[in-house]
């Protein structure tokens, strides 16, 4: 018998064990009904992979890629996701070695459990800082200043969360979280909703900001931006148009807008209204190798994860994480031989081909 996880899935049921309840319910749980994320597995699952034969494929398969200037090992990188402690009690600190251990971008939360600093001293691989344009913003300044002093390499911000969502796994939980050592500033009642499960940097994000935000951002690091939350062309467009460096397709785990098309199925319109002309990231739902390629084929540059990096931690901390990547890539790599792809310049929309209907296909 094997001992231990052979798969994320394997990491999702012992993840659930060893979490505190309220905080795996924190990390699994999504927006209202929770529709969306019901949904994206069902998206992925009916996806399906068109094999080419005798493609003379002998395994030396590269999945290296350039990400903003970055050079990392595989095309999946670590989503910004607020408190890692909440599965180790070493938290980012475990995620930044893991991943520089892997060859892949960390992206830290304004959230984080640690500090920028801490995370940044951590190991050496390369970082994105996630914050908001909050409506203080001095606060944005002062986070992505910190964020540059302490060697990180992009700014990523998130565009969908200008307002704390109904999360009734959390709200029948009487969930509250603390305040996070990045934001010294919390918001006070004036400035929140009913909605907010704690102190969070939420209640501070101003959601009046507009494109024209980005201009001023400019003027204030000169790092790579990538705008986080892009579910349509049409804004797709706008960041095309605003000269963004890159964006990432993400309905936030199906976490605060229920009921969205999931990413997956997003991607496709948000690649074509790009028109290559920056990167394309997605996040949600990837959990396996096949996940990976599919989003490559429907547009993506690379693709982000952010729950499965809370189970490979609760599992066993940064070896559990490291396990949790060397899995992703040992599934991909083994799906391109298989597939007949040589690298990751091969794989294009002729890869995948939309299954007839919705129909579950895991048991």
């Amino acid at each position: 018998m094997v001992d231990g996880p052979i798969n994320l899935f394997d990491f999702e049921t012992a993840a659930e064990k060893r979490m505190a309840k309220a905080e795996w319910d924190y990390v699994a749980g999504g927006a209202t009904d929770e529709v969306t994320l019901r949904r994206t597995r069902l998206a992925y699952d009916n996806i399906a992979i068109r094999p080419r034969m005798l493609a003379g494929i002998k395994g030396d398969v590269d999945i290296s890629l350039d990400v903003l200037g970055q050079r990392i090992s595989a095309p999946f990188m670590l989503a910004p996701a607020g408190g890692h402690k909440r599965a180790h009690p070493n938290g980012e600190l475990a995620s930044a070695r893991a991943a520089a251990k892997f060859g892949t971008v960390l992206g830290v939360s304004a959230n984080a459990s640690y500090t920028i600093e801490e995370i940044g001293e951590a190991a050496d691989g390369p970082k994105w800082f996630q914050c908001y344009f909050y409506r203080n913003r001095e606060t944005t300044v002062e986070m992505v200043r910190r964020a540059e002093d302490a060697g990180y390499n992009a700014i990523c911000i998130t565009l969908d969360a200008v307002w704390p969502a109904k999360r009734e796994r959390n709200i029948r939980n009487g969930y509250r979280q603390g305040a996070r050592p990045n934001n010294a500033t919390m918001p006070s009642a004036e400035t929140t909703a009913k909605f907010d499960s704690g102190q969070s940097s939420r209640g501070l994000v101003d959601p009046g900001a507009t494109w024209d935000d980005l201009a001023w951002l400019r003027t204030v690091t000169d790092l790579p931006l990538v705008f986080k939350g892009i579910l349509t062309g049409e804004d797709a467009a706008l960041a095309r148009e605003y000269g963004v460096d890159g964006l990432i397709v993400s309905n936030h785990g199906g976490r605060n807008l229920d009921t969205t098309l999931t990413t997956i199925e997003a991607l496709p319109e948000v690649a074509d209204a790009v028109g290559g002309k920056l990167q394309v990231f997605l996040d949600g739902g990837v959990r396996r190798g096949n996940d990976v390629i599919k989003a490559l084929a429907l547009g993506a540059d690379a693709v982000l994860f952010g729950r499965p990096l809370f189970w490979g931690l609760a599992y066993d901390g940064e070896d559990g994480l490291g396990q949790v990547l060397d899995i992703l890539r040992d599934e991909m790599i083994s799906s391109l031989v298989m597939g007949g792809r040589k690298n990751l310049a091969s794989i294009d929309a002729s890869f995948v081909r939309q299954m007839p209907d919705l129909t579950p296909m895991r048991p």
